[in-house]
């Protein structure tokens, strides 16, 4: 039986495996896609400490290769089922396997909601990015559209208007949903073009890159193309949690209800990374919230109360 099965790959779920075998306990790691997490869609990273740049997909790679040096375990299967046991818990998987241990970190992560546009997951990293602190520099005294409407969208629009040139937002309903004191600050911005009933019908791509965007207005069905550098997709987030919500609660928005320190109601059971309901979903974030989990974890294991 292993001490600590987690759940995902991401940089919360590989920081969980290094914490816990620094601590001598065994790991196993259950990665269903890629590991990683989010951080591989892009192509430069400039935000994380101790590196001027690197690619996602470098800092990924890097940061397994850690993980197995310290003896850490890895599986690519889909996770299906985490069942209490009388000494822990089995997790099955889709392909048929049964592991089982002590304690289980879910660190499931979550997936950016798409536009579901033909192209669109090609274009990740060559001009459709998600996050304006991670990839805002790359589009210095450019212009970017934004999609979406809500706060998130609007957040992203204030930080991308402080670095580029123009900022159109796009937003396919009549009106924009976020917050009004968000709207006054974004709107108020010389450089900011807002667009409200605006649907994007397709990608305009060159060599591989997004050149541009096709739109629609759907209140007067006029059709147009937008020349822009980039587009930033803010329509929500997509948790993956709802298989263990018998065993760890969910809030409204589908994030594991648990706070800072990691626990669930279910001894032995802990979450980590941008899974949990969070306000900053960031590399550093995730990987502070992996560590904290495995130090409960093998707390927990050693009979230590947390």
């Amino acid at each position: 039986m292993l001490d600590v099965i987690i759940v995902g790959g991401g940089p919360a779920g590989m920081t969980a495996a290094l914490y816990a075998r620094r601590n001598g306990k065994s790991a196993l790691i259950i990665e269903k896609q890629g590991f990683g997490g989010q951080i591989t869609y892009s192509p430069q990273v400039e935000n994380l400490p101790g590196f001027l740049s690197l690619s996602g997909n470098e800092f990924a790679d890097r940061f397994l290769e850690q993980v197995l040096s310290q003896g850490a375990q890895v599986e690519l299967e889909t996770v299906i089922a985490v069942t209490p046991t009388g000494t822990g818990f089995a997790v099955k998987t889709e392909e048929g396997s049964v592991f089982e241990s002590r304690t289980v970190i879910l660190a499931t992560g979550v997936r950016h909601r798409l536009l579901g546009l033909p192209g669109e997951e090609a274009l990740i990293g060559s001009g459709i990015s998600f996050c304006a602190v991670c990839d805002g520099d790359f589009y210095k005294d450019q212009t970017v559209c934004v999609a979406g409407g809500g706060n998130s969208a609007l957040q992203e629009a204030i930080l991308l208007s402080d670095k580029c040139k123009k900022v159109i937002l796009l937003q396919d309903l009549p009106v924009f949903t976020g917050e009004q004191r968000l709207q006054e600050v974004l709107f108020a911005r010389k450089n900011v073009e807002a667009r409200p009933n605006t649907r994007i019908l397709s990608l305009l791509e060159e060599q591989g890159e997004l050149r541009g965007l096709s739109v629609e207005n759907k209140a007067t069905g006029e059709t147009r193309s937008i020349l822009c550098d980039g587009l930033f997709v803010a329509i929500g987030l997509l948790p993956q949690n709802d298989v263990f919500s018998s065993l760890a609660p969910l809030d409204a928005n589908g994030y594991f209800d648990s706070s800072e320190n990691c626990l669930t109601p279910t001894p032995g059971l802990f979450t980590a990374g941008d899974c949990r309901k969070k306000t900053l979903r960031q590399v550093t974030t995730a990987a502070a919230a992996g560590a904290v989990a495995a130090m409960a974890a093998c707390r927990y294991i050693d009979g230590v109360q947390a």
